[in-house]
């Protein structure tokens, strides 16, 4: 789009709004005022190609031979007023000779991204999905852009509802015109992404889905996608889209109403919007009303203990989706964040359906076998051999919670994931599953990590750039109730041990880290495992070998502990008492009961409570770690008082 055409789309504008009087409504009025009750009723009389864009190009730029735009396009009008929604959209600059296509003679697939709760529009996901060769439209739906130059933060998005445009810091950004589906914050403090009661805000005037900020958002990623469709350089054909937490339920639901999209890749959402005290939402919004409608390729990025995104929830929407051709990428321990080799399901997932460049393996066939000889469960998978298999990891728990019991967030979320090493015999790989009680259930599922060729470089779930060099596939999570154990003869051959652990090779398959530099700090929820709870009166010992002299610091929830290591090549142990370990506000740890996470590391920064002054800064303990990596071996819990 030329200047003058950015002039005269911003000509368009009065303080980013547009009242366009008796035009056409974009969705029809209600039949004797009565609501939608169905979800087919809910998107009936609405065409997602009828109405012109109305585009806005507010930005332009080049980086790295990717052209990026900050643009608008019409979501639709409502109530009289015109909606707009704000995006960046990016592809890789053509070459020339080729008519208007892309480099290679042909058009490039198209990627809507969908951000999540409290996040923002970013550069980064176009910019670097262009260098893989595609072209992608990042929708800010709550208003906020992430971009050199352009760049639109809750107070920037406040001032554009306040139509402050003699303001410095003023942009034009998504306008919901006379609804409202923004978020973190909604424009109206009353409105909820899980009503669908009427208000000044709302399409309707009686209770209906079309109220709900789900459906506008929806309808504004299926605009998305028309706006996809009609770039000179994108296969019209070849459309994708993704998102994480909230813009994962997006992605499930913009996939279920549109059959424009042919292959997408939720994360951390979309099978967890289980039942409200709504008849109506859920007969309409709910995540098993989309779920049911998909039959396109899909891959769920879902981490085993994601609060958003369950994996017990993931088990049962698998058998809810039409489509036969999905995987799942589980990375265990994580948490609403995940690492390079569960991240980089989803690009390939298009390289394969949208490029036809990547051939993903299959899942892998799993049989949990409860009747064995000595009383311990095993686990058998056979992954797919046609491609070279770097590592076969099984997980299970028994803290997840029992069949038709509600989820408790804490427990999702710190759950601890036991590491079972698979011995491999001839396809298969079987492990082991030792348990610590019969009377709660047992949850078993495994990781294959596949080579890639290349390397492969994807912007995450939170926009961090990252490579990966390998691919994780899922199985199938076996959810084996308390009653089933039982039956089985399964005995609790696991016993309660002093030793945390042993620092083995291996060890980091309990740990975890979001880190994608390489570097050593971990955590684990290993503390969280009644196997190792703290008996009374115990104190923390750990041996620890570092070349330099250096601050180690040991976190457990909000607490830390800050230890002096003296350097060299001797082991130094460490005996702590849970006073040892205290808080943002200088608070004593009073016992280790509850703990949930346990951390070892260089440097943290400790948060004051809630509630406490906006002036309060926060106490940093640690320092930055010099030297090669530590060394640790014998974390265990030390009795005392003891005659």
């Amino acid at each position: 789009m030329n200047n003058l055409s950015m002039i005269l789309g911003l000509a368009l504008c009065c303080a980013g709004k547009v009242c366009v009087g008796a035009a056409e409504e974009t969705l029809p009025p209600l039949k004797d005022g009565k609501a939608p009750q169905s979800y087919e009723e809910m998107w009936a009389g609405f065409d997602p190609c009828k109405e012109p864009l109305d585009i806005e190009v507010l930005k332009e730029w080049e980086e790295d031979g990717v052209v990026l735009r900050i643009v608008r396009y019409r979501i639709g009008i409502f109530k009289g007023e015109k909606a707009m929604m704000a995006g960046i959209y990016g592809f890789p600059r053509l070459r020339q000779g080729y008519g208007g296509q892309a480099a290679g003679g042909s058009k490039l697939p198209g990627l809507l991204q969908i951000h999540g709760g409290g996040q923002y529009a970013d550069y980064k996901a176009p910019l670097t999905n262009a260098k893989r060769g595609y072209a992608t439209l990042s929708i800010a739906w709550a208003g906020r852009i992430s971009a050199p130059g352009f760049s639109v933060n809750p107070d920037v998005v406040k001032l554009f509802w306040d139509g402050k445009t003699n303001d410095p810091n003023y942009k034009i950004t998504t306008d919901w015109g006379a609804l409202d589906a923004y978020h973190a914050p909604c424009r109206n403090e009353k409105n909820g992404f899980h009503v669908v009661v009427p208000a000044a805000w709302t399409l309707d005037a009686v209770e209906s889905p079309r109220n709900n900020p789900w459906f506008l958002c929806t309808l504004g990623a299926r605009r998305a996608l028309t706006f996809l469709q009609q770039q000179p350089e994108v296969n019209p054909e070849k459309l994708g889209v993704y998102g994480h937490s909230m813009g994962g339920k997006l992605t499930v639901m913009t996939t279920a109403a549109d059959k424009r999209v042919k292959a997408s890749a939720p994360s951390c959402g979309g099978m967890s919007d289980s039942n409200t005290d709504n008849a109506l939402y859920n007969a309409t919004i709910r995540d098993d009303q989309s779920l049911k409608r998909i039959d396109c390729p899909i891959i769920f990025l879902s981490p085993a203990n994601d609060f958003h995104g369950r994996i017990d929830d993931l088990q049962r929407a698998l058998g809810e989706i039409k489509s036969k051709d999905w995987r799942v990428t589980c990375s265990p321990h994580h948490n609403h964040q995940d690492t390079g080799e569960y991240q980089i399901a989803g690009p390939l997932w298009f390289d394969q359906y949208l490029k036809e460049t990547f051939k993903y393996p299959q899942t892998a066939e799993s049989v949990m076998e409860l009747k064995t000889g000595k009383g311990v469960p095993e686990f058998t998978v056979i992954p797919d051999s046609s491609q070279k298999v770097v590592s076969v990891d099984v997980f299970y728990t028994q803290q997840g919670q029992k069949h038709g019991e509600k989820n408790d967030r804490e427990n999702t979320t710190a759950r601890f994931w036991h590491y079972a090493g698979a011995k491999q015999d001839g396809k298969k790989w079987s492990a082991e599953i030792p348990v610590l009680a019969v009377d709660k259930p047992l949850w078993v599922y495994a990781n294959v990590l596949y080579p890639l060729d290349t390397p492969v470089v994807g912007a995450g779930y939170y926009y961090g750039v990252y490579t990966a060099k390998t691919v994780n596939i899922s199985s199938k999570m076996a959810m084996v109730t308390p009653e089933q154990l039982v039956a089985a003869g399964v005995k609790a051959t696991l016993k309660p041990s002093l030793v945390i652990e042993q620092f083995e090779p291996g060890w980091q398959k309990e740990w975890f880290t979001y880190d994608i530099t390489g570097k050593w700090p971990r955590n684990t929820h290993k503390l969280y495992d009644p196997q190792y709870k703290a008996p009374a009166n115990a104190k923390l010992s750990l041996d620890v070998k570092s070349e330099q002299a250096n601050k180690l610091v040991i976190g457990l929830d909000g607490y830390a502990a800050e230890v002096g290591l003296k350097g060299g090549a001797d082991w130094q142990t460490i005996v702590l008492s849970a006073s040892d370990f205290m808080n943002g506000d200088g608070e004593k740890m009073a016992g280790w009961e509850g703990i949930k996470e346990l951390r070892l590391g260089a440097r943290e920064s400790l948060k004051a409570k809630k509630g406490a002054s906006k002036d309060s800064k926060p106490k940093i303990v640690g320092a930055e770690w010099k030297g090669p990596s530590p060394e640790f071996r014998n974390m265990r819990w030390v009795e005392t008082g003891k005659e």
